[in-house]
């Protein structure tokens, strides 16, 4: 069984999913609405809501929550390397596939990274052009844009075209 809360959030309204055993399944924007089935239980998720509200408020860079993203072993692969990236910094998709494994797979890293269903929390956004340009984004590029910037990160005047996202490193 899965349990979903809507809550709101500077990057729009967002609901996470948990299971049984309160591990994080999911956590979905607003424009990607919960699967049917769902329990409605703000109590269940509000571990997930109290650690991403500190986030916001710039208190929490790291989240301390159990994971359990369901994927294929090449996605989880990608998702592990995304843990890594520190807040503050970016990376590219060609250093994605190298940190997941396999240099050659930078559009499969791509990919992988695109269907991360645990966005914020394991951080898809920290991953940008080749040319440093900000590129999809789940939440939307805006959303992207605001997350890099409450992390630290020092974005160019072009950053959603030419070469722009200058990572900040602590």
């Amino acid at each position: 069984m899965l349990y979903a809360s809507t809550f709101p959030s500077p990057v729009g309204a967002l609901t996470a999913l948990v299971d049984d055993d309160g591990a994080l399944v999911e956590l979905r924007f607003a424009r990607h609405p919960p699967p049917d089935g769902v329990a409605w239980d703000d109590g269940r998720c509000a571990h997930v809501r109290a650690q991403l509200d500190a986030y916001f408020r710039g208190e929490r860079r790291e989240f301390a929550l159990e994971l359990r993203p369901r994927g294929t072993a090449w996605q989880r692969k990608v998702w592990d390397a995304l843990l890594r990236i520190p807040a503050g910094t970016t990376i590219d998709y060609r250093e994605l596939a190298t940190r997941a494994g396999n240099p050659a797979a930078v559009r499969a890293a791509g990919r992988a990274n695109a269907t991360n269903p645990i966005p914020i929390i394991i951080p898809c956004h920290r991953v940008i052009g080749t040319n440093g340009a900000l590129t999809g984004y789940g939440g939307g590029l805006d959303a992207k844009e605001r997350l890099l910037l409450l992390e630290g990160v020092t974005l160019g005047r072009a950053s959603r075209g030419a070469a722009a996202g200058t990572p900040a490193r602590r």
